[in-house]
């Protein structure tokens, strides 16, 4: 799924255009057992609980694609009988009116789900009807030939609101404020099947991880027979080890500065793909010769890069693996961080035999954000 698809499923969840027949729910404590349970249809709920339940669902749905959303799909096994999908297939045709159903999959999520607290599953069943697409690409609302049908669960901690003082209007006092078990946004949670090519995709499905550096690949491969790709964290990793282990002696500031501009280069030749742009193996060997690797550095790029993802086939996010807002040089004693589109004014020299970076003072400067004078280079006369 890309971006606008996602962003299509997002805009439902309104009052008028809101796709939910029903609403299941279970409540889990920090000992994995069921504290309370609900299933109903979602119009019997009030319009202010669905506005609540409409920013959860969205927040499932929310984040970078690649980072926080993953499309993850189905390895065949798992759409055969007893297998992953085929369970979650049967669950999507039952419209979640089947309580043995139901009990069965809130029993997979609180075996494979490790949280050391209180939570809150939430499990949605959608309809929506696929609009067409004009050619000036406007949705025709009358005009539909699909029906999506699709599940959404979020998977919500459920925690204790801070002690306080809060003011009583029926004494007109300031007492304590009791205390609440809050629903807070989703860490995790899935979308099932897919919404590939703004169609159903039963062979697919997207995953959601709050924090795009813990993405529980664990829970996704139990619950979902899925294996998780690498976490952006583990991305940078491997794509800075790569590029050092490989470069060795010829990893100099130039050359990694060359890598890094190329990679912005192409995020922003690729801001309006709805795909975001990802580098396999060998992308990342023919980035590391356009940036100044020599044909003998890059004999030992397969083993490196092998070793270190851990797959031959690994993919790595643009978005990833460079930073856009700041080109950062870190010593031991001083990081220095510079807006990529001024990388060109540092300079590495050599002076007496000692490494040095050079950076223009020509413009005002600041010292903890006070203006300060700087030395004119040419007649040593200071200047503002």
């Amino acid at each position: 799924m890309n971006k606008k698809e996602i962003a299509e499923l997002k805009r439902l969840f309104t009052l008028e255009r809101s796709p939910v027949t029903r609403i299941c729910g279970c409540y889990v404590d920090a000992e994995k057992n069921k504290i309370a349970e609900l299933r109903h249809p979602f119009q019997m709920l009030e319009e202010e609980e669905m506005f609540k339940y409409f920013e959860i669902f969205k927040k499932t749905l929310s984040g970078t694609v690649g980072k926080n959303l993953l499309d993850l799909e189905f390895p065949l096994e798992q759409e055969e009988e007893g297998g992953a999908q085929e369970f979650l297939y049967r669950l999507k045709c039952s419209a979640l009116d089947d309580n043995d159903l139901l009990n069965e999959f809130y029993d997979k999520v609180i075996e494979t789900f490790q949280y050391p607290e209180n939570y809150y599953i939430i499990l949605i069943h959608c309809t929506y009807d696929i609009p067409r697409r004009a050619k000036d690409g406007m949705e025709m609302f009358d005009a539909s030939d699909d029906v999506y049908e699709y599940l959404l669960c979020s998977i919500c901690p459920v925690k204790l609101t801070k002690p306080g003082l809060c003011y009583n209007a029926e004494e007109n006092t300031i007492t304590q404020r009791i205390r609440d078990w809050f629903v807070e946004p989703p860490v995790t949670g899935f979308l099932f099947p897919a919404f590939t090519d703004r169609n159903t995709d039963l062979h697919s499905t997207l995953y959601y991880s709050k924090n795009p550096d813990e993405l529980k690949a664990d829970f996704a491969r139990q619950l979902l027979g899925c294996q998780v790709p690498l976490s952006a964290a583990f991305q940078k990793e491997t794509f800075n080890t790569v590029v050092a282990d490989t470069l060795h002696t010829e990893c100099t500031f130039e050359t990694v500065k060359n890598i890094h501009e190329a990679l912005n280069g192409l995020l922003e030749e690729r801001k309006d793909d709805p795909e975001p742009p990802v580098l396999d193996k060998e992308d990342v060997r023919n980035l590391l010769s356009q940036s100044g690797a020599s044909g003998e550095t890059l004999e030992h790029f397969d083993d490196s890069f092998e070793e270190t993802a851990g797959d031959e086939h690994a993919e790595l996010l643009v978005s990833n693996i460079t930073n856009t807002r700041k080109f950062e040089i870190k010593t031991p004693n001083i990081v220095i961080n510079v807006k990529p589109e001024c990388a060109d004014l540092v300079e590495l020299r050599v002076i007496d035999g000692r490494p040095y970076f050079m950076i223009p003072a020509d413009d005002s400067v600041e010292l903890n954000g006070i203006p300060v004078r700087t030395v004119s280079a040419e007649n040593g006369t200071k200047t503002d």
